[in-house]
């Protein structure tokens, strides 16, 4: 076998002059693959008392180009994620109208006087009582109820960790209620209920936001990071390590599903939202109890299901962590890598120093475009390796033992390629400038028979995704771009353009 990978003179020539032209493309287009890593992000640091200035900075410029409300123009923000750009999108391919719609924001406004909109008694349609006009209040979507009514549906909604889109008693009606009515109303019956529905808008800004997020100091600084770009950022910047401290440290409230952390001895916890619930089971509970047990609770018995679906999400922890490290690994290898295009040109001007002038060097530039080629290739076939061999996404596709056998022949060829570009990464870096001739010639050959290797490695490799994974599914069809051994002119295609 060996000898078909073998070049048995240096004077042969490896690639044509077409394919010189398409390396040497490559290095420019490994040098600005948008694949690759990206630097870091800009960011700036919102201090905490500015806070509510960031937020107000982007509800103002909602309200500039839409010539709407405050509370509109928040409401808009929360539904949107605090996505101005996107908003805006909306706006322009759906319209006004649609834009308010979907974000429940009604258009039609009433006077704020209703006495002189109704009747001196008006019937309440919660309670079902006659009470006078000047204790009702008329929401924008023109549902009018009595002021205690409202009172208490909005004290409730707080209570639920729902203050951010409090939405309108009337039966499937879902425009969202005036933050400055809530306020009111609200702040006559309880006013540090008042304050808490502030402090929840403020957090809005930053626990909907993507590009706003809490400085994760210990302990906590008070103050906000926001990125200025994020379009190039990588989807998982080695996150695996916060996902498994959220995993093991932290549990969902029963109510609103914000993670709580515990910070004391007491399997009681309280979440934000003032939801009591279990630490043990995650169990929704009252807030009397004692050193023994908590009133009306009891979790003690052993639940299979819930123990099976413990161990399934640590499972499924440690797959993802054993692909994307896998992953993460060779891309951070080919950033470095795309470095050694200097290295080489370095080594070949040192070499034309010592009077090698008449010697052919560019196969060491297009072994380096193979490099390239190939550490491309192993490190996206871990992302499809952790979808294809999921049991969830192909389940219907084959059975168990079917998965089993051919994630163990992909797996095969995937290290095979693997280990062979390691091989061929190591050779390339070897300080060629300062050898002998004889040498260079006995490094070459090595060189160039491992990237044919390579070159035959990386094509079975497609050749398993295409016909042996993807050819063999029934009941969807997939295709991937067929493998071009010969330089790089496709290499396009591996950024998806």
């Amino acid at each position: 076998m060996e000898d078909d990978y073998y070049v048995s003179s240096e004077d042969e020539e490896y690639y044509d002059d077409e394919d010189d032209r398409q390396n040497m493309e490559l290095l420019d287009y490994v040098e600005n693959d948008d694949s690759l890593p990206p630097e870091v992000p800009r960011s700036k640091v919102i201090p905490k008392e500015s806070l509510l200035a960031a937020q107000k900075d982007d509800v103002q410029r909602v309200m500039d180009v839409l010539s709407s409300k405050e509370n509109h123009a928040r409401t808009l923000l929360i539904h949107y994620r605090w996505d101005v750009d996107n908003l805006l999108a909306v706006l322009v391919d759906k319209g006004k109208d649609r834009l308010y719609a979907e974000a429940g924001v009604t258009l039609v406004e009433h006077n704020s006087n209703v006495s002189q909109q109704l009747p001196s008694e008006v019937m309440c349609g919660i309670c079902m009582d006659e009470i006078p006009a000047g204790q009702v209040t008329l929401m924008d979507c023109g549902h009018c109820f009595c002021n205690e009514c409202w009172t208490e549906h909005f004290i409730v909604k707080i209570n639920d960790g729902q203050s951010r889109r409090i939405k309108c008693m009337a039966h499937k009606c879902n425009a969202i209620c005036d933050e400055s009515i809530i306020r009111n109303l609200v702040s006559v019956r309880d006013p540090n209920l008042a304050e808490k529905f502030e402090r929840f808008l403020l957090e809005s800004y930053i626990d909907d936001n993507r590009m706003v997020k809490w400085c994760p100091s210990v302990p906590h600084c008070g103050n906000a990071i926001r990125i200025e770009e994020d379009e190039l950022c990588e989807k998982c910047q080695d996150e695996s390590e916060t996902v498994n401290y959220i995993a093991v440290n932290t549990k969902p409230c029963p109510k609103c599903h914000k993670l709580v952390e515990k910070n004391g001895g007491c399997n009681l916890v309280t979440c934000v939202c003032g939801q009591h619930f279990c630490w043990l089971c995650g169990g929704a509970t009252g807030y009397e109890h004692n050193a023994e047990s908590i009133a009306g609770h009891s979790c003690g018995r052993f639940k299979e299901d819930e123990e099976m679906t413990l161990e399934q999400a640590k499972s499924d922890l440690v797959r993802y962590t054993h692909y994307y490290n896998r992953y993460q690994a060779h891309i951070d290898s080919l950033k470095l890598e795309s470095k050694l295009k200097q290295s080489i040109q370095g080594k070949i001007s040192h070499l034309v120093e010592r009077e090698f002038t008449r010697t052919d060097f560019s196969w060491a530039t297009n072994v380096l475009n193979r490099l390239f080629r190939s550490r491309q290739i192993i490190s996206y076939s871990y992302p499809f390796a952790y979808y294809m061999f999921s049991e969830d996404l192909c389940k219907n596709e084959m059975t168990a033992e079917e998965r089993t056998i051919k994630q163990n022949l992909f797996e095969d060829q995937q290290q095979q390629l693997e280990s062979n570009m390691e091989k061929l990464s190591k050779f390339i870096e070897e300080p060629f400038d300062e050898y002998s001739p004889d040498e260079i010639r006995e490094l070459k050959i090595r060189i160039l028979n491992l990237s044919t290797l390579v070159d035959k490695l990386c094509a079975k490799l497609y050749d398993c995704i295409e016909n042996d994974l993807l050819g063999s599914l029934k009941w969807t069809r997939h295709s991937v771009a067929s493998y071009k051994s010969n330089g790089v002119e496709k290499a396009s295609e591996l950024n998806g353009s």
